[in-house]
Protein backbone atom coordinates (compact mmCIF):
# COMPACT_ATOMS: atom_id res chain seq x y z
CA UNK A 1 0.00 0.00 0.00
CA UNK A 2 1.66 3.48 -0.84
CA UNK A 3 0.18 6.63 0.08
CA UNK A 4 1.27 9.90 -1.03
CA UNK A 5 0.00 12.79 0.96
CA UNK A 6 0.30 16.88 0.01
CA UNK A 7 -0.34 19.80 1.62
CA UNK A 8 -0.10 23.60 1.66
CA UNK A 9 -0.61 23.85 -2.58
CA UNK A 10 -1.52 27.60 -2.37
CA UNK A 11 -3.09 28.61 -5.30
CA UNK A 12 0.19 27.51 -7.35
CA UNK A 13 -0.90 25.66 -9.87
CA UNK A 14 2.83 24.91 -11.79
CA UNK A 15 3.65 22.76 -8.43
CA UNK A 16 0.92 20.99 -8.23
CA UNK A 17 0.89 20.11 -11.98
CA UNK A 18 4.56 18.94 -11.68
CA UNK A 19 3.79 16.69 -8.22
CA UNK A 20 0.96 14.81 -10.58
CA UNK A 21 3.29 14.17 -13.33
CA UNK A 22 5.44 12.65 -10.69
CA UNK A 23 2.67 10.76 -8.56
CA UNK A 24 1.53 9.33 -12.10
CA UNK A 25 4.80 7.80 -12.25
CA UNK A 26 5.30 6.35 -8.88
CA UNK A 27 1.71 5.12 -8.64
CA UNK A 28 0.15 5.30 -5.18
CA UNK A 29 -2.83 3.56 -4.42
CA UNK A 30 -4.35 6.31 -2.17
CA UNK A 31 -3.24 10.09 -2.29
CA UNK A 32 -4.61 13.09 0.53
CA UNK A 33 -4.06 16.45 0.63
CA UNK A 34 -4.19 18.38 3.69
CA UNK A 35 -5.48 21.28 3.22
CA UNK A 36 -4.68 25.14 1.87
CA UNK A 37 -5.51 24.66 -1.73
CA UNK A 38 -5.68 28.42 -1.76
CA UNK A 39 -3.81 31.61 -1.09
CA UNK A 40 -0.55 33.77 -2.04
CA UNK A 41 -0.84 32.08 -5.46
CA UNK A 42 -2.35 32.90 -8.62
CA UNK A 43 -4.40 30.05 -9.66
CA UNK A 44 -6.92 29.30 -6.70
CA UNK A 45 -10.02 27.99 -8.97
CA UNK A 46 -7.87 25.81 -10.96
CA UNK A 47 -5.91 24.34 -8.13
CA UNK A 48 -9.61 23.90 -6.66
CA UNK A 49 -11.24 22.01 -9.36
CA UNK A 50 -8.02 20.14 -9.92
CA UNK A 51 -8.69 18.40 -6.54
CA UNK A 52 -12.25 17.95 -7.11
CA UNK A 53 -11.88 16.98 -10.19
CA UNK A 54 -9.70 14.17 -9.39
CA UNK A 55 -11.50 13.17 -6.38
CA UNK A 56 -8.64 13.40 -3.79
CA UNK A 57 -9.49 13.61 -0.44
CA UNK A 58 -8.56 16.68 1.29
CA UNK A 59 -9.23 18.57 4.72
CA UNK A 60 -10.14 21.53 4.79
CA UNK A 61 -6.91 24.02 5.88
CA UNK A 62 -6.87 27.42 7.51
CA UNK A 63 -6.94 29.48 4.05
CA UNK A 64 -9.42 26.86 2.46
CA UNK A 65 -11.79 27.84 5.87
CA UNK A 66 -11.17 31.85 5.27
CA UNK A 67 -11.61 32.03 1.70
CA UNK A 68 -14.48 29.45 1.64
CA UNK A 69 -16.44 31.34 4.48
CA UNK A 70 -15.66 35.06 3.20
CA UNK A 71 -14.04 35.67 6.72
CA UNK A 72 -11.59 38.69 7.65
CA UNK A 73 -9.09 36.55 8.38
CA UNK A 74 -6.83 33.83 7.57
CA UNK A 75 -6.20 32.87 10.84
CA UNK A 76 -2.44 33.48 10.54
CA UNK A 77 -0.22 34.47 13.45
CA UNK A 78 1.23 36.75 11.82
CA UNK A 79 3.10 39.40 14.60
CA UNK A 80 5.08 41.54 12.10
CA UNK A 81 3.11 44.35 11.00
CA UNK A 82 4.33 43.77 7.21
CA UNK A 83 3.43 39.62 6.99
CA UNK A 84 -0.09 41.10 8.12
CA UNK A 85 -0.61 43.40 5.39
CA UNK A 86 0.38 41.13 3.03
CA UNK A 87 -1.30 38.17 4.33
CA UNK A 88 -4.76 40.69 4.62
CA UNK A 89 -3.49 41.40 0.56
CA UNK A 90 -3.47 37.83 -0.08
CA UNK A 91 -6.65 36.62 1.24
CA UNK A 92 -8.55 39.96 -0.05
CA UNK A 93 -7.39 38.65 -3.55
CA UNK A 94 -8.26 35.02 -3.11
CA UNK A 95 -11.79 35.93 -2.03
CA UNK A 96 -12.52 38.42 -5.22
CA UNK A 97 -11.21 36.04 -7.62
CA UNK A 98 -12.39 32.63 -6.49
CA UNK A 99 -16.03 31.39 -7.71
CA UNK A 100 -18.56 30.80 -5.65
CA UNK A 101 -19.49 27.53 -6.46
CA UNK A 102 -15.39 26.61 -5.93
CA UNK A 103 -16.01 28.08 -2.37
CA UNK A 104 -18.73 26.28 -1.90
CA UNK A 105 -16.28 23.27 -2.38
CA UNK A 106 -14.19 24.88 0.13
CA UNK A 107 -17.03 24.73 2.78
CA UNK A 108 -17.30 21.07 2.41
CA UNK A 109 -13.75 20.22 3.06
CA UNK A 110 -13.48 18.03 6.29
CA UNK A 111 -11.52 19.24 9.36
CA UNK A 112 -9.98 15.66 9.57
CA UNK A 113 -9.77 12.17 7.94
CA UNK A 114 -9.47 9.46 9.43
CA UNK A 115 -8.00 5.58 7.80
CA UNK A 116 -7.16 2.28 8.53
CA UNK A 117 -4.89 0.43 6.47
CA UNK A 118 -3.30 -3.40 7.80
CA UNK A 119 -4.14 -1.90 11.31
CA UNK A 120 -2.31 1.00 11.17
CA UNK A 121 -4.34 4.28 12.14
CA UNK A 122 -3.65 7.17 10.40
CA UNK A 123 -4.88 10.70 10.85
CA UNK A 124 -4.89 13.64 8.29
CA UNK A 125 -5.45 17.01 9.29
CA UNK A 126 -4.06 20.35 8.67
CA UNK A 127 -2.33 22.13 11.07
CA UNK A 128 -3.12 19.89 14.51
CA UNK A 129 -5.68 17.13 15.76
CA UNK A 130 -6.80 19.95 17.91
CA UNK A 131 -7.00 23.05 15.72
CA UNK A 132 -6.34 23.76 11.58
CA UNK A 133 -4.52 26.92 12.64
CA UNK A 134 -2.11 25.41 15.22
CA UNK A 135 1.98 25.56 14.12
CA UNK A 136 3.16 21.87 15.09
CA UNK A 137 6.77 23.19 14.70
CA UNK A 138 9.07 19.90 15.87
CA UNK A 139 10.65 22.12 18.21
CA UNK A 140 7.24 22.02 20.12
CA UNK A 141 7.53 20.72 23.61
CA UNK A 142 7.41 16.72 23.89
CA UNK A 143 4.73 17.58 26.47
CA UNK A 144 3.00 18.93 23.98
CA UNK A 145 2.95 16.45 21.29
CA UNK A 146 2.03 13.79 24.27
CA UNK A 147 -1.15 15.43 24.83
CA UNK A 148 -2.07 15.20 21.15
CA UNK A 149 -0.86 11.88 20.46
CA UNK A 150 -3.16 10.55 23.42
CA UNK A 151 -6.49 12.32 22.33
CA UNK A 152 -5.90 11.69 18.41
CA UNK A 153 -5.26 7.83 18.48
CA UNK A 154 -3.76 7.06 16.04
CA UNK A 155 -0.16 5.65 14.81
CA UNK A 156 0.30 8.49 12.59
CA UNK A 157 -0.69 11.81 12.37
CA UNK A 158 -0.14 13.70 9.23
CA UNK A 159 -0.08 17.43 9.14
CA UNK A 160 0.84 20.39 7.26
CA UNK A 161 0.51 24.30 7.85
CA UNK A 162 4.11 24.91 8.75
CA UNK A 163 5.77 24.57 5.50
CA UNK A 164 8.29 22.81 7.39
CA UNK A 165 8.81 19.04 6.83
CA UNK A 166 9.41 16.67 9.39
CA UNK A 167 9.13 13.55 11.58
CA UNK A 168 8.72 12.54 14.75
CA UNK A 169 7.73 9.67 16.86
CA UNK A 170 6.03 10.54 20.41
CA UNK A 171 4.71 7.97 22.44
CA UNK A 172 4.52 5.39 19.74
CA UNK A 173 2.94 7.54 17.25
CA UNK A 174 4.72 9.52 14.36
CA UNK A 175 4.11 12.62 13.57
CA UNK A 176 4.72 13.85 9.69
CA UNK A 177 4.83 16.99 8.17
CA UNK A 178 4.84 16.70 4.96
CA UNK A 179 5.72 20.18 4.04
CA UNK A 180 4.68 22.45 0.88
CA UNK A 181 3.85 21.85 -2.47
CA UNK A 182 3.10 25.59 -3.29
CA UNK A 183 5.26 27.65 -0.89
CA UNK A 184 7.70 26.02 0.07
CA UNK A 185 9.43 27.86 3.46
CA UNK A 186 13.17 25.47 3.80
CA UNK A 187 15.14 27.57 1.22
CA UNK A 188 14.56 25.03 -1.30
CA UNK A 189 11.60 26.01 -4.09
CA UNK A 190 11.19 22.79 -5.20
CA UNK A 191 7.65 21.22 -4.43
CA UNK A 192 7.20 18.90 -1.64
CA UNK A 193 5.50 15.36 -0.52
CA UNK A 194 5.70 12.43 1.47
CA UNK A 195 5.11 8.83 0.39
CA UNK A 196 4.30 6.39 2.83
CA UNK A 197 4.50 2.41 2.33
CA UNK A 198 2.60 0.03 4.24
CA UNK A 199 2.38 -3.60 4.43
CA UNK A 200 1.14 -5.70 6.95
CA UNK A 201 5.07 -5.83 8.73
CA UNK A 202 6.65 -2.84 8.44
CA UNK A 203 6.72 0.97 6.68
CA UNK A 204 8.55 3.40 5.39
CA UNK A 205 8.51 7.14 4.99
CA UNK A 206 10.41 8.76 2.52
CA UNK A 207 10.07 13.18 1.83
CA UNK A 208 10.26 13.85 -1.90
CA UNK A 209 11.37 16.87 -3.63
CA UNK A 210 9.83 17.55 -7.31
CA UNK A 211 11.49 20.35 -9.55
CA UNK A 212 8.97 22.47 -11.66
CA UNK A 213 8.56 25.49 -13.54
CA UNK A 214 9.16 28.28 -10.52
CA UNK A 215 9.60 31.20 -12.78
CA UNK A 216 6.40 30.68 -14.38
CA UNK A 217 4.75 30.17 -11.17
CA UNK A 218 6.41 33.88 -9.50
CA UNK A 219 5.63 35.38 -13.12
CA UNK A 220 1.97 34.65 -12.40
CA UNK A 221 2.08 35.95 -9.24
CA UNK A 222 3.54 39.36 -10.64
CA UNK A 223 1.35 39.46 -14.15
CA UNK A 224 -1.94 39.13 -11.31
CA UNK A 225 -1.30 41.77 -9.24
CA UNK A 226 -0.47 39.95 -6.10
CA UNK A 227 2.56 41.40 -3.93
CA UNK A 228 6.28 40.94 -5.39
CA UNK A 229 7.19 39.37 -2.06
CA UNK A 230 4.83 36.14 -2.63
CA UNK A 231 7.12 35.66 -6.10
CA UNK A 232 10.67 36.24 -4.48
CA UNK A 233 9.04 33.19 -1.79
CA UNK A 234 8.49 31.35 -5.02
CA UNK A 235 11.68 31.78 -6.00
CA UNK A 236 14.12 31.63 -3.02
CA UNK A 237 11.96 28.79 -1.40
CA UNK A 238 11.51 30.83 1.66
Amino acid sequence: MKIAIISDIHSNFDALKAVWEELNRVQPDEIYCLGDLVGYGAYPNETIEFISQNNIPTVMGNYDDAVGFDRESCGCASKNPDDIVLSASSLSWTKRHTSSANKTLLRKLPKSIKKEYYGCRILFVHGSPRSMNEYLFADRRKSTFQRIAKVADADYIFCGHTHLHYQKSVDNTMFVNTGSVGQPKTGDPRAGYVLLVLDSNKSTLEYRLVDYNVSAAAQSVRSNGLPEQFACQLENGK
